[in-house]
């Protein structure tokens, strides 16, 4: 466990200098950093993860800083191609240290699934024999995890839906389940297949689907930090953020690009973890449309002190046991530089990212624009594209900025006068 994750200027240092301190910090092993150095991961482990495999992608493995939350430090691994998600995410953790960083809560690893059953004729008679049965079934299900079981998880409950459809009426059956540490969709459908069968004799009916529903509203975190209305740029700047919110929970073109943001910094992290983020992204989304009308997942308002509070909540279904994630050894690093312990743990980390990614975003919104802090780094991606090499990158993307004039015609002549000059000298 690291004790302190506020490493200044930890941007200023070329890669080989980072990747140093962070081995220090966590222990990182010879091999663990030649695994996020270079390209060794055998094809063998690739072609478990996924079919018809060729080779490997590669996107920048990055650490945000600053992050302190239920009074622990933690270093959090981000995969991400966009420019400047790290360092936001980075930047507004350091200001929410200055109040106590995030404070997080997760409602717990309780899983969903759903089996469909159709053609019943008598609904009501189909819900008594299933309740009656409930112990049954859930002995069913339970028997197909006993490891799940012995770690206190398990299918605990059950409940019903009749679900008006087009064509038919159907008799839903919900398995609700605990799956402790790991994300749990095989634990699921394995279970909801097992006990089919006796669905169908009890209810007379024919099942069809049964499958996890990744809508997880069992599976909450909530996130809450205050943050500095100094550190922010003053009692201004906070009641911009809040205006900007406003907007956001009152139009939904503007609450799909903030919301967007928010899943920049949550998505970074599920990718470095090998969690899956299209369940995660899926479930965000509809609860951001819980109430017929697509809104923001965070709130902010302002405290006595006239600074910003603000909060995040959202269903969010991880793991750190079980899937690609014993597979792939990239995620196990992520894994050992985070620290987490829990599934619960890991979850409150990912909302607070996912809450700090929107201030920074909403603070830069509200303040100078999106794109001063996007430039800078968007013109180092322009001066690449243009064939600049080494010291070259930073002195184009510097003139860039400085012209006001970041693209691929200025670049390309910026780089031909630069090596003009050190030709003639």
């Amino acid at each position: 466990m690291i004790e302190n994750s506020r490493i200044p200027k930890f941007y200023s240092f070329d890669v080989a200098k980072r990747r140093s301190i962070i081995k220090e910090l966590v222990g990182l092993t010879e091999e663990e950093i030649k695994v996020i150095t270079s390209e060794n991961i055998p094809d063998e482990t690739m072609d478990i993860l996924s079919e018809n495999v060729i080779g490997q992608a590669k996107l920048p493995f990055s650490v945000a800083t600053n992050f302190k939350i239920n009074g622990k430090d933690y270093l959090v691994p981000m995969v991400i191609e966009e420019s400047s998600v790290v360092a936001a995410a980075s930047y507004a953790a350091k200001i929410a240290r200055k109040k106590g960083g995030f404070r997080a809560e997760y409602t717990g690893s309780i899983g969903i699934g759903q089996i469909q059953i159709l053609n019943v004729k008598d609904f009501e008679n189909a819900k008594k024999e299933i309740i009656e049965h409930k112990n049954e079934i859930l002995k069913i299900a339970n028997d197909t995890n006993k490891i799940l079981l012995k770690l206190g998880g398990g299918a605990k409950d059950i409940e019903l839906r009749k679900i008006r459809g087009n064509y038919q009426d159907y008799l839903v059956l919900h398995l609700i389940v605990d799956t402790v540490d790991a994300m749990g969709a095989n634990a699921i459908n394995t279970m909801l297949e097992t006990i089919a069968p006796k669905v169908e004799e009890l209810t007379k009916g024919n099942v069809l689907l049964r499958i996890l529903s990744n809508y997880s509203i069992f599976r909450m975190v909530k996130v809450k930090a205050v943050f500095d209305k100094e550190a922010l740029g003053g009692e201004k700047v906070v009641d911009n953020i809040i205006y900007a919110y406003d907007f956001a929970h009152n139009d939904t073109f503007r609450a799909v690009t903030h919301n967007k943001g928010i899943m920049n910094g949550i998505i970074a992290v599920l990718l470095a973890t090998g969690n899956d983020t299209r369940a995660v992204e899926a479930a965000a989304h509809a609860y951001a449309a819980r109430d017929g009308t697509y809104r923001s997942l965070t709130k902010y308002e302002k405290d006595e002190n006239a600074d910003l509070v603000g909060y995040l909540e959202l269903p969010l279904t991880v793991g750190i046991i079980g899937g690609a994630i014993n597979v792939n050894p990239i995620y196990k690093i992520a894994l050992k530089i985070l620290g987490v312990k829990s599934a619960a743990e890991f979850a409150q980390v990912v909302g607070a990212v996912g809450l700090a990614q929107n201030l920074a975003a909403l603070r830069a919104l509200a303040t100078e624009g999106i794109q001063k802090g996007h430039m800078k780094l968007h013109a180092e991606n322009i001066a690449i594209m243009v064939g600049a090499k080494g010291d070259e990158i930073k002195k184009v993307a510097e003139r860039l900025v400085q012209s006001g004039k970041v693209t691929y015609d200025a670049a390309t002549k910026i780089l031909s006068e630069l090596r003009s000059t050190n030709n003639t000298i």
